[in-house]
């Protein structure tokens, strides 16, 4: 599971208004557009590596980068097509780039390339151009877009009832049919589906397959069937392409290890046998000891409505030893923190094994993390890997860096916008940027590890509720011992008060700020959004009659102040324990009822309030990055003597350069 940046947004949290690093005359924000900021991130650490290392590195990125096709074409069956078509007006046209009409235009395309498609990358509605359709039409017949190819595509950008999400997560529509993302053709029905894959899994194998992972299901003339992703598969050129890159990568590994995962991942993408793919996690998991790592794959399941296909995506990273030493502690001491859980002890695990976890600086982010990414990873998936061998866990520390530094190079800060005092504002000043860090830490290296399902449980019972319930069931379980002193015994918190910073920043996120994410009157469908409200208005209901959170308006603005942070603490305690009991059980209704009641709808007082304060601050409620290059320096004898990071500082320009660099499909 990866932690969505969702903490460190425009500051939503408002905690991490102080950069961690001393600043320096980098400039991390590099665009703005829409509801968008576009950053980059630098690479610490880079020069110190090995020529070795960074050759296997520049392999590996190149492997990450060579799927960009696919995540395309997984979001949406036009998205490549229609991406060649706006490529194909900045390439030929040579008309007037000036003017009200070509500036929409070109908001609209940068929009579409953050999202890798034409629905939003987060609120998963449909992307509607402001300029005109007749000038849009003008600009595709000026630039060499086939007649044909413009009638057909025209309709699909410009029609707002045509396609308009990708993922459907409301009650009142099919929530298959109603989603027009890539996994699924045909006219098939959420019924259809989980009916097809219910007669492939086997209830009594204590190693099931994640049937549906990696392929699209179609049905066609009554028939349902697979596409699965491999070489000579769906997405197959693609996917040689990566393949590749990946004997390269595998020929320069630090280790025999590296290098045995790497071809179990070259035969799953061969074949798209998925007991390859878990062959490949057991082995990839046990490696714990080496600098550089990487995740390449069909991975996570947010994009599909019913969370059973995963998107492509692709991470290079290599450790950052210094930091590493919060998450190795916490890792070290996981059984601990297992045992001492607010669960029922049906639900914990007796013995917790291969947990590991450290900080990492990514190289490039690609595929579904690309150009907005995780600050945090937590992998493989599949439950009874993890129960029987373990997790990887990582927090991604440039990441997390630059959203700091960017957001103390702005002029204006949420903070002080919805703070409720300055007593507020001092304390996440001074611990917001360390307890939002261990409060990833702690989420991807125990949260997503901890627990046991019941025998018998299947682990997609949750159906296309487990997203959101899996995500709040690691969020509260990080809550809940933030507070512990055991942290401040490891010497991880300053002190037992440090924490209440990440409290009063995670309730006013969830409860309020967040939503500056989401238009006027729309509901809320992100998982990790729908995870945070959860969590904070439960608390807020449940802490009502004790006063635990309270909701202040002063000067007509509204606030939310905890009046009581071990109360607080108390009920983190109390739903993590129902939600593990929820996930243990296959509980599908409790947990239906909890995301329909508590992480979907939203006050239209409060969302108008918040909307129009945001707005004064001129912040983007959303970032992503462009990637630094990795370029091979050579000597005279052509030979390369090294790799150079090259920062670029053009968005458009990454997008265009990507998308002849890496066109497979």
């Amino acid at each position: 599971m990866t932690l969505i940046a969702g903490l460190g947004l425009s500051g939503l949290t408002g905690c991490n208004n102080g950069a961690k690093k001393g600043a320096d005359d980098f400039q991390y924000s590099i665009d703005q557009f829409a509801d968008i900021e576009v950053l980059r991130y630098q690479i610490p650490g880079w020069e110190a590596l090995s020529l070795q290392q960074k050759e296997y590195i520049y392999h590996l990125c190149e492997a990450a980068k060579a799927g960009r096709d696919i995540i395309w074409e997984q979001n949406f069956k036009y998205n490549l097509r229609i991406r060649h078509a706006l490529e194909a007006v900045f390439d030929n046209y040579q008309g007037e780039r000036s003017g009200e009409q070509w500036d929409a235009f070109l908001v609209y395309a940068k929009r579409v390339f953050f999202s890798n498609g034409i629905h939003h990358h987060y609120g998963k509605h449909k992307i509607l151009p402001e300029c005109s359709r007749d000038y849009l039409s003008a600009l595709f017949a000026a630039s060499g877009v086939a007649p044909e190819e413009a009638a057909e595509l025209l309709p699909v950008i410009c029609d707002p009832n045509l396609y308009p999400t990708n993922k459907y997560q409301g009650t009142e529509k099919d929530i298959v049919a109603a989603s027009c993302c890539g996994y699924y053709d045909g006219n098939l029905t959420a019924r259809e589906v989980n009916r097809f894959y219910d007669k492939m899994a086997d209830k009594k194998d204590p190693h099931p397959i994640s049937y549906g992972l990696n392929s699209q299901l179609v049905k066609e003339k009554g028939r349902i069937y697979e596409k699965v992703y491999k070489a000579d598969g769906l997405y197959g050129p693609a996917i040689q392409v990566i393949i590749g890159h990946l004997e390269a990568a595998q020929a320069v590994a630090e280790n025999d290890v590296q290098k045995k995962y790497i071809g179990e991942l070259i035969d799953y993408y061969r074949t798209g046998d998925l007991r390859t793919w878990d062959t490949y996690n057991i082995t990839w998991v046990g490696d714990t000891q080496s600098d550089v790592d990487f995740v390449n794959g069909f991975v996570e399941d947010y994009g599909d409505p019913l969370g059973r296909k995963a998107a492509y995506e692709g991470i290079v990273n290599f450790r950052d030893r210094e930091a590493s030493h919060r998450t190795e502690v916490i890792s070290e001491n996981a059984q601990w923190f297992e045992d001492h859980s607010p669960v029922d002890p049906r639900f914990k695990k007796a013995e917790v094994k291969g947990v590991s976890a450290k900080v990492i600086n990514v190289a490039v982010i690609a595929g579904d993390n690309y150009p907005a990414t995780a600050i945090g990873i937590n992998l493989p998936n599949a439950d009874w890997i993890r129960k029987e061998y373990g997790s990887k866990s990582v927090t991604i520390a440039n990441i997390t860096d630059a959203y700091a530094q960017a957001t103390a190079q702005a002029p204006k800060s949420i903070l002080t916008e919805f703070a409720w005092d300055e007593d507020e504002i001092a304390l996440c000043r001074e611990y917001g940027s360390l307890t939002s860090d261990l409060h990833t830490d702690l989420h991807e290296c125990l949260g997503h590890g901890s627990g046991q399902l019941l025998p018998g449980t299947p682990s997609g019972a949750l159906k296309e509720f487990s997203s959101t319930l899996e995500e709040a069931r690691a969020d509260l379980f990080a809550l809940y011992y933030l507070a512990d002193e055991k942290l401040v015994e490891l010497g991880i918190l300053p002190n037992k008060e440090a924490y209440k910073a990440e409290y009063c920043s995670y309730i006013r996120n969830g409860i309020f700020t967040q939503f500056t994410r989401i238009e006027l009157g729309k509901q809320n469908t992100e998982a990790h959004m729908q995870n945070r409200k959860l969590i904070a208005d439960w608390c807020y209901e449940h802490g009502r009659e004790a006063n635990v959170i309270e909701r202040r308006v002063r000067d007509g603005k509204t606030y939310f102040v905890i009046n009581d942070f071990k109360a607080l603490r108390d009920l983190f305690g109390e739903l993590l324990g129902e939600i593990q009991r929820i996930k243990s059980e296959g509980d599908y209704e409790a947990g239906k009822a909890l995301v329909l009641k508590y992480a979907v709808d939203i006050d239209p007082e409060l969302h108008k309030e918040v909307l129009e304060r945001y707005a004064t601050l001129g912040l983007k409620p959303y970032r992503g990055f462009i990637n630094p290059d990795i370029v091979p320096v050579t000597g005279k004898d052509g030979a390369v003597t090294d790799y150079e990071v090259v920062y670029g500082d053009d968005f458009l320009a990454q997008q265009l350069d990507y998308g002849k660099k890496y066109k497979t499909l």
